[in-house]
């Protein structure tokens, strides 16, 4: 990319993250996303450190002050400035702090649910990224979260897989990051919704056309498994015997997985205990396999598995590379990985503008090139795809997808996602987390 356009873009992406900046954290988004959102804290992170290392480490503090006494982080924590109707669920529907026994005191509310573990990822940026001067400073702030990311990750192996698979169970399609992607069609049409208050959505007034959000149908099953996590009180054992969605997330597990990787560097950083650093790699061991066992013969990808149904979600999507983002492939899987990631259903389909990621594979019967998780093109989802061939030692291809995905975004918007055939950017504007890998990307070149 030519060095004038890159510094210019460079700055257009630090613009976003200072105008969506709180105070602390950052908003996802100025307008449809006024609240802080876990996993988008740890891209934030990633992308904040390239400015600022203390500002970046301050958005995971952040975020973790509003951690639960179990473990868990909050997929939100609500912005107790935005206005009462500006986003929904709001806290208001929430109301966690007197709901939930293990959640921190409000305000800030937070929700009840959780979302993939990046934040390891995001705090060894930070270390990584300091300069010399910083280093005192960043290995402090790495003690410091080392407990907190330990008792994170904990949580996940253990209450959320008292199986031992190795692999996460989430309780909502929410909890994916991947709202309505088809990888949760038929678990949800088996969540039969019962009597609920009525409700007033606010995400459609935010986009010009419906068709990039979710269906009402869609978002009558997500408020009714809220009420029944509610209902719950959010006990994992009550939800883990009678919740109507329970999916092991393979997305959500291989992120996991990195994460612990990173949180293992993390402890040989702080000078961590030899048997939690045991225990690390013993969840990344386990992790791996539980990916392995989930292979689909016959698309060569990851599939989830629903534990209600006793079956796996047979969806091509982007979440099917998840062995490829865990890591630690043989030879052989890797170039299975590779030969279907190039392939027509994903970066070798010949109408897409630029090879990237779609969001779920065109031969999908429910696939819609502009319905949020159903086709677009997702920023996030094109850097921990090249993050990853980064980590495989796939160089080439991880450079050519970074160069396709910085011609992509580099039209004036950092938008949440993009139509893959003609680049129209779709969903929210001046989306947090879009500048942040788009900062990374940059600064990597």
């Amino acid at each position: 990319m030519d060095a004038a356009i890159s510094s210019g873009l460079f700055q257009d992406a630090a613009d976003v993250l200072r105008r969506n900046d709180m105070g602390g954290w950052t908003r996802a988004a100025p307008n449809l996303y006024p609240h802080q959102w876990s996993w988008d804290a740890g891209f934030i992170a990633i992308g904040l450190a390239h400015l600022d290392t203390h500002r970046a480490a301050e958005e995971l503090r952040g975020l973790f002050r509003r951690q639960w006494r179990n473990g868990k982080v909050p997929h939100i924590v609500f912005n107790p400035h935005a206005p009462p109707d500006s986003y929904f669920p709001g806290p208001e529907h929430w109301v966690s702090a007197g709901l939930f026994p293990d959640a921190p005191p409000a305000p800030p509310y937070t929700s009840a649910l959780c979302q993939p573990p990046t934040h390891a990822i995001g705090a060894l940026k930070v270390f990584e990224t300091a300069r010399p001067s910083e280093r005192d400073a960043a290995a402090a702030f790495l003690r410091e979260m080392y407990p907190k990311l330990l008792h994170w990750h904990r949580y996940l192996a253990r209450a959320r897989d008292p199986e031992r698979s190795g692999l996460v169970t989430i309780y909502h399609p929410w909890e994916s990051g991947t709202d309505n992607s088809p990888r949760w069609d038929a678990p949800l049409a088996a969540v039969e919704v019962g009597e609920m208050p009525p409700y007033r959505r606010r995400d459609l007034g935010h986009v010009e056309d419906p068709e990039e959000r979710p269906t009402d149908d869609e978002y009558a099953r997500y408020i009714w498994l809220v009420q029944e996590i509610k209902a719950a009180r959010c006990d994992e054992l009550k939800v883990y015997e009678n919740h109507s969605f329970l999916v092991k997330d393979v997305l959500f597990s291989a992120i996991l997985v990195a994460a612990n990787e990173a949180l293992l560097r993390i402890g040989q950083i702080v000078g961590a205990p030899e048997g939690e650093r045991e225990e690390l790699l013993a969840s990344i061991e386990r992790g791996r396999a539980g990916l392995g066992a989930r292979r689909d013969d016959t698309s060569k990808l990851c599939l989830d598995y629903d534990l209600r149904a006793g079956k796996p979600v047979g969806v091509r999507t982007v979440a099917g590379f998840a062995p490829l983002v865990a890591g630690g492939l043989g030879e052989e899987r890797l170039g299975e990985m590779m030969e279907v990631l190039y392939s027509k259903d994903f970066l070798g389909h010949p109408g897409l503008r630029r090879p990237l990621p779609l969001s779920a594979s065109p031969d999908e019967a429910r696939f819609h090139p502009r319905s949020y998780w159903r086709g677009p093109v997702w920023p996030v989802m094109a850097w921990l795809i090249w993050w990853s061939l980064l980590r495989a030692g796939e160089y080439k291809r991880a450079r050519s997808l970074r160069d396709a995905a910085l011609a992509e975004f580099s039209a004036g918007h950092f938008a949440e996602y993009y139509e893959p055939f003609t680049g129209e950017p779709l969903g929210s504007d001046d989306q947090s987390w879009t500048a942040a890998v788009v900062l990374d990307w940059l600064a990597h070149e």
